[in-house]
């Protein structure tokens, strides 16, 4: 048995670390509001050590959470490690808004928190408790590195430090003692180790079962082929794709579950299409303020798609794929524009792109960081989609800290070069939040975006149902 412990970034964790930089920080985020009165002390004021206390209890069901990046000689690949030095007083952070602290100076301080970068010499996450927002509320604002979590898994870790039903004891917290890392010596020798297992096992199968793996490998290539046919489908530039600087905007919105479902009732298809066809209409309205011509514009977004599985559910990390998908915005009918989505989704999921994207990770995983470097490289010269626009369902049941509710919870997905703004977006409680990040200067008008969305909702509720759709061949006509 081994003295040491670790275990190796995969490919697609380590992109986040690749492609990260002074003006593109990989962590994604969220500012979830709490009712402030069940969490006060004696004073008045939040009671941070019964907080510290109660994330310090769950501790032990976040593992992540207390380790850090260590790299293999040589190769430079990352693997995480026990942090034999871990303080949460670093990590869980305390401050407040001047009271009564409004939303928009809640904006503005979670925009310069998701602006600064994580340290990689520490476990890679922060917790902000913020008190004094008006309303008798208050805030606490996660940031965690994108190597770490997808959004899926994101939801996950909610639900480990958050409960279904309001709680007053806290448990005494496990016992943790940090396990042995390994030396660069030790990392250098298990990795060779690996690489010489990795060709030996492929050539095992092969011997094993050779028409099985021919035809998994041709299956696998025509995957791999619609996804670089996508990726080097290169969108067309717009305002809102261009070259970032470290500082950030961060607005949000809240809609009506039932509404929406409404919405999708009467119009067909998912509710991610009534979402990508909100964004269309939003995007549209946007680009046009800004004397865009729409009629030739191929504007594309890029839509993560969770590839877990019931065995790894469960699992930390990244395990999503994605689709990219042609958003109508030249189309001025609102109705045709949620059609045209509804049928590109469908196709999508028809089409190999999400396992061809996992075939790519995982041939990354074999072949080292070089690949995953390349990629990287390329993506920042080129501009295969204008907008990532990621939907994670949440519980639908209310969340509690302790014995105060969560009122609302506003995810952030992190931007991209050449890329000016995201959108992620988080369901709970019979409520869908928006969550917009952007860049400080090239979407100084945040606010008129997210307008934009909210009159492309009601444009979209006030259209009429659609025709339903009838099976079997149509009569030809007379």
């Amino acid at each position: 048995m081994s003295r040491y412990a670790y275990e190796r970034l995969t490919a697609l964790d380590n992109t986040f670390l690749v492609v990260e930089s002074a003006t593109t920080p990989m962590h994604v985020a969220s500012a979830a509001i709490f009712e402030a009165a069940p969490l006060r002390n004696a004073d008045g004021g939040i009671d941070i050590q019964r907080l510290l206390r109660y994330v310090e209890s769950r501790l032990h069901k976040l593992p992540r959470y207390r380790e850090r990046l260590a790299y293999i000689p040589i190769e430079n690949h990352p693997v995480w490690v026990d942090d034999e030095r871990f303080n949460l007083l670093y990590h869980v952070r305390h401050t407040s808004l001047p009271r009564p602290g409004t939303e928009r100076q809640l904006k503005r301080l979670c925009a310069r928190i998701l602006s600064q970068q994580l340290d990689r010499g520490k476990p890679l996450w922060e917790m902000w408790v913020v008190e004094g927002l008006e309303g008798d509320r208050m805030a606490l604002v996660t940031k965690i590195h994108h190597c770490m979590i997808d959004g899926i898994s994101g939801v996950e870790l909610l639900s480990t430090l958050l409960t279904a039903e309001p709680e007053r004891e806290i448990h005494e917290p496990a016992r943790w003692i940090p396990r042995p890392t390994p030396t660069p010596t030790e990392l250098l020798r298990d990795e060779i180790a690996a690489r010489l297992r990795g060709p030996l096992g492929a050539l095992g199968w092969l011997a094993r079962d050779p028409r099985s793996l021919l035809a998994s490998v041709r299956s696998g290539l025509a995957a791999v082929g619609e996804v670089l046919n996508g990726v080097t489908h290169l969108a067309s530039e717009t305002p809102l794709n261009r070259p970032i600087g470290p500082h950030r905007r961060f607005d949000w919105l809240s809609m009506d579950m039932n509404a929406l479902r409404d919405l999708r009732q009467r119009l067909g298809g998912t509710l991610n299409d009534a979402v990508l066809a909100i964004v269309a209409g939003a995007v549209r309205r946007f680009l046009a303020q800004r004397n865009v011509d729409l009629s030739e514009l191929d504007f594309r977004v890029f839509v993560p798609v969770n590839v877990r599985t019931a065995a790894t559910r469960a699992e930390i990390g990244n395990q999503v794929a994605g689709w990219i998908l042609d958003l109508p915005v030249a189309e001025p009918e609102p109705a045709r524009r949620h059609e045209q989505i509804r049928r590109a989704t469908e196709n999508a999921k028809h089409s190999q792109q999400a396992r061809g994207s996992r075939i790519l990770s995982e041939a990354a995983d074999w072949t080292g960081p070089g690949l995953v470097a390349l990629v990287a490289r390329l993506a920042e010269r080129a501009l295969p989609f204008n907008l990532v626009v990621t939907n994670v369902p949440g519980p639908p049941q209310s969340l509690y800290l302790l014995d105060s509710q969560m009122l609302e919870a506003y995810p952030m997905v992190p931007l991209f070069v050449n890329q000016g703004l995201g959108i992620a977006l988080f369901s709970n409680a019979g409520r869908l939040f928006w969550g917009f990040n952007a860049d400080w200067d090239v979407v100084p008008d945040l606010h008129e975006f997210v307008e934009a969305v909210a009159a492309s909702f009601e444009e979209l509720r006030a259209l009429p149902a659609a025709p339903p759709r009838i099976a079997g061949r149509r009569r030809r006509a007379a």
